[in-house]
């Protein structure tokens, strides 16, 4: 485990997989859940911070692919949390599986016909919305980054001015943007991370290293090329 800023713990669910700890009002928010088997690392790391699972009070979900949702239902049931995402990734939650034309490459429609890479058909408890601050979590606020997917969402820890990026970018030794097949309309994801505010202090990525302090900048630094390309686009 990693803290990120006062309140905030980064949990490697995998090597290449990040779920986020925040405390709260109330309790825990998870956000992200990973895949089915990362359940016993992240309530391991629930227990390390000196937690219950039924601490955990609601898992946010950045939005519905399978390296982040696979494991809902399994941490909703063991942990009594409420699950919410936004309204836009609902019908995928539901649906168990990314839909056809959830990518926009055929590689990652294929990749998605793959059993492995379904889960158990969800419904959430709520859903979220763009602006929307989560109650007694904390101080997280929703951004709505549709790109990635329809209902991407980056969350803001306004406390700490802490970033959530989901998969709005990847940290593979520097932020980008990830494989463009992967994505539902990657024209969109620069627009989208062009929202991201400009007094960021750290970053959690859900796959990568987290960025904070000095080298937040190289974070602010790709944020302003993103915005320069959405300016171009529009």
């Amino acid at each position: 485990m990693t803290q990120l800023a006062p309140g905030v713990t980064r949990v490697a669910t995998t090597k290449s997989d990040n779920a986020f700890l925040v405390a709260g009002d109330d309790g825990l928010t998870l956000v992200d859940v990973g895949w089915e088997s990362a359940a016993t690392t992240l309530l391991a790391a629930v227990a390390e911070l000196g937690h219950r699972p039924t601490d955990v009070k609601r898992v946010v979900l950045t939005h519905a692919h399978p390296d982040h949702v696979q494991g809902a239902a399994t941490l909703r049931r063991l942990t009594g949390a409420r699950l919410l995402i936004h309204q836009a990734d609902q019908p995928w939650l539901a649906a168990g599986r990314v839909p056809a034309a959830g990518r926009s490459g055929a590689l990652g429609r294929l990749i998605d016909r793959l059993p492995k890479l379904h889960w158990t058909p969800t419904t959430p408890d709520a859903t979220l919305d763009d602006g929307e601050l989560i109650e007694n979590s904390g101080g997280l606020r929703v951004l709505h980054t549709p790109g990635h997917t329809p209902g991407h969402i980056v969350l803001l820890h306004e406390p700490t001015h802490t970033v959530l990026l989901g998969d709005a970018a990847f940290n593979r030794g520097r932020p980008a943007l990830g494989p463009a097949a992967l994505a539902a309309d990657p024209a969109l994801r620069a627009g989208s991370l062009a929202r991201i505010p400009e007094d960021v202090r750290a970053v959690g990525f859900a796959h990568g290293a987290p960025l904070g302090g000095r080298d937040a900048e190289t974070f602010h630094a790709f944020l302003a090329r993103q915005r320069s390309a959405a300016a171009e686009a529009a």
